[in-house]
């Protein structure tokens, strides 16, 4: 048990320093294309901050731990929201929720119609596979790229209404300060790369390191992916938020949360990639359609704090912080019960 747990540690720690490393890399990308937070958060940083998701499943996957795999994205949905409860928990004073764009209940209604229908593909048990890869992987991908053309035409028309409202003042930049802008361009996305090469390393490492202890602890893999593997993995995520909250990037924090959530249910296409035995969704455990029906009532508890607006609050009998973080600790308790 001390090797097995010693081998998950380190790389834990390597896949949180890599995908913190990553987020800022993408931070810059998008800041030097000038692109709006919302948008940033929900694409560029979601996949960014997502990356360590997608290589431990992918790793999963081609090991044949499919419920190990699934137990991941579904997991770091339940843990994503855990971190938008904290979050708004530790800045309570910047009132993070409400002051998160309305634009985000458009990506969180994606979030949650992706992990509603792999939810219902966990169950239905389809077995239609093509080119190796389930019929319901593939469908979820359409989906999640359909979708986020929806949330960018919305986003794109309200930074137009913006530029309608407001005068803005062009400025011609220099040739030496546009070379610049290249330059630190080049530089973010070569960095970009090394980082996500080097989770290509240790995303294997942490899926057989976590298989390892589950045989060792008697724990199903089911548990450990929704819990161990799916917080490490989620990580990234709080760091990234927690900075983007204190910068009072409030949209930047909200939209990777949302946007990652809807980013793992497209990744079960790249886990079905990798995994040889079928259709994935078609052979892990029912208990994962548990575990995204409960990821499914913290987004609705995260999507009504950024709706409800009223200035006077009162405990216990509205969207809180407090609730989303005692629900979370409940599923994991009837997780590990089930």
């Amino acid at each position: 048990m001390l090797i097995p747990g010693l081998l998950f540690t380190i790389t834990a720690v390597a896949i949180v320093f890599i995908g913190t490393k990553l987020s800022h890399c993408g931070d810059q990308i998008a800041e030097l294309s000038g692109l709006g937070r919302l948008w940033i958060g929900v694409v560029l940083m979601a996949a960014a901050t997502s990356l360590p998701e997608v290589f431990t499943t992918m790793s999963a996957g081609w090991m044949e731990a499919s419920d190990l795999a699934a137990g991941d994205l579904f997991g770091a949905g339940m843990s994503n929201m855990l971190t938008l409860g904290l979050i708004d928990l530790l800045y309570r004073r910047k009132q993070v929720w409400q002051q998160a764009a309305f634009g985000h209940t458009l990506t969180a209604a994606l979030a949650v119609v992706l992990t509603a229908l792999a939810a219902f593909f966990v169950l239905l048990r389809i077995e239609v596979v093509h080119l190796g890869v389930g019929l319901e992987s593939l469908l979820l991908l359409i989906l999640y790229v359909l979708g986020i053309r929806v949330v960018f035409r919305q986003e794109d028309m309200a930074r137009r209404h913006r530029e309608q409202e407001v005068v803005v003042e062009h400025v011609t930049e220099s040739a030496h300060t546009d070379a610049n802008r290249r330059a630190a361009l080049r530089r973010a996305v070569i960095k970009f790369s090394m980082g996500a090469l080097a989770l290509l390393v240790a995303a294997p490492i942490l899926a057989w390191s976590a298989g390892w202890i589950a045989e060792e602890t008697g724990i199903t893999t089911t548990f450990i992916g929704t819990s161990l593997v799916a917080l490490t993995t989620s990580l990234p995520e709080l760091v990234v938020s927690i900075s983007a909250v204190r910068l009072g990037a409030f949209d930047l924090a909200v939209g990777n949360l949302f946007g990652s959530n809807a980013f793992n249910m497209a990744a079960f296409f790249f886990a079905d990639l990798a995994y040889r035995g079928g259709g994935l969704l078609s052979t892990v455990s029912s208990t994962h359609a548990l575990t995204a029906l409960w990821a499914i009532i913290m987004m609705n508890i995260g999507l009504m704090g950024i709706i409800y607006r009223a200035e006077r609050r009162f405990m216990l009998i509205e969207p809180d912080s407090l609730l989303m973080i005692v629900v979370y600790v409940l599923g994991l308790w009837l997780l590990f019960n089930g």
